[in-house]
């Protein structure tokens, strides 16, 4: 048993299936109760990231079955149906998982992150500190806590969530840029945007730093700036269909109609359901008698939406 065992540890990075072959011959040799359930869970978790679901989740009732306390093997069921976006189901096994094992540190934070993208707020938060409790050092939670409250518009403690999260990290573009986010809400638009630039240093692929960059240079008047910005991001991000789309709304507060018309037609080429948000847009007004406008058409998945 402890040489299949093995070899499925092994045999799971490169060869996964073999893998799962050795752990069911374990499975079949070892009569021990508790080596079952750990052969058990690792076959699951393997079934889990090879996409085979539901083979998983029999793998996890089939440990439960040997130990219906077995903490592990709910939370591992409710990371199944988290993936499935099946939230109730999730939130269910996260919350056994937690009654089990109250120091469930990956229940916690997954839980929360459910309960985030549900609205339920409080829920959220109280998961989250509770993750903090447990784990001082836990980036993720502190970073996530910050989002959660700015969302809420409890700036200032977002901002200490935030400055908790860059002490941990401090080089992580994500909370760098959440910085950046709630100081200008703040009204210190001048320290959001070195935050912003200093996330783009540490990620110069992550879009949206410089889209909220060159939208705060925008709002200051400075239109060169903000097209230098955006553009910079486009260089890094070519895909990023809001950075031409932002550009060009940048291009027409200073009338260069024919640069942003083309960043139109390119970001109705890489995202067409942005057409429809184009014909609304009051400052896209000044291109839609544009005869290169109407090129916008052959992308469209509702050819009606443009006017």
């Amino acid at each position: 048993m402890n040489f299949y065992m093995k070899l499925g540890q092994a045999l799971c990075k490169r060869f996964p299936k073999k893998a799962l072959k050795a752990y069911r011959k374990a499975l079949q040799l070892e009569k021990n109760t508790e080596d079952k359930i750990e052969i058990l869970l690792a076959a699951a978790l393997l079934q889990d990231e090879l996409g085979e679901l539901e083979c998983s989740e029999r793998t996890y009732m089939a440990a439960l079955e040997l130990n219906p306390s077995e903490s592990r093997a709910y939370y591992g069921l409710g990371v199944l149906y988290d993936i499935r976006k099946i939230h109730d189901r999730a939130i269910d096994y996260y919350q056994k998982a937690i009654a089990i094992k109250p120091e469930y540190i990956k229940a916690h934070y997954f839980l929360a992150l459910i309960y985030d993208d549900l609205g339920q707020k409080e829920k959220a938060v109280e998961h989250l500190i509770k993750v903090t409790e447990l784990d001082p050092n836990h980036f993720w939670a502190f970073n996530n806590l910050g989002a959660v409250y700015e969302e809420l518009n409890r700036n200032d403690l977002a901002l200490q969530y935030f400055r908790q999260a860059l002490k941990i990290e401090p080089g992580q573009y994500k909370a760098l840029f959440n910085m950046g986010v709630v100081l200008n809400k703040m009204g210190y638009s001048d320290k959001a945007a070195s935050f912003y630039l200093d996330a783009i240093v540490e990620k110069p692929d992550y879009p949206y730093s410089y889209l909220n960059l060159a939208v705060l240079y925008k709002e200051k008047g400075d239109y060169d700036k903000a097209i230098h910005t955006i553009s910079e991001g486009i260089r890094y991000n070519p895909s990023s269909s809001f950075l031409y789309y932002n550009r060009a709304c940048f291009y027409a507060g200073i009338k260069r109609l024919d640069a942003g018309v083309e960043d139109l037609v390119r970001a109705a080429r890489l995202s067409p359901e942005l057409i429809a948000y184009m014909d609304k847009d009051e400052e896209l007004e000044v291109y839609r008698s544009m005869e290169q406008y109407q090129e916008l058409k052959k992308f469209s998945p509702d050819k009606e939406t443009i006017k």
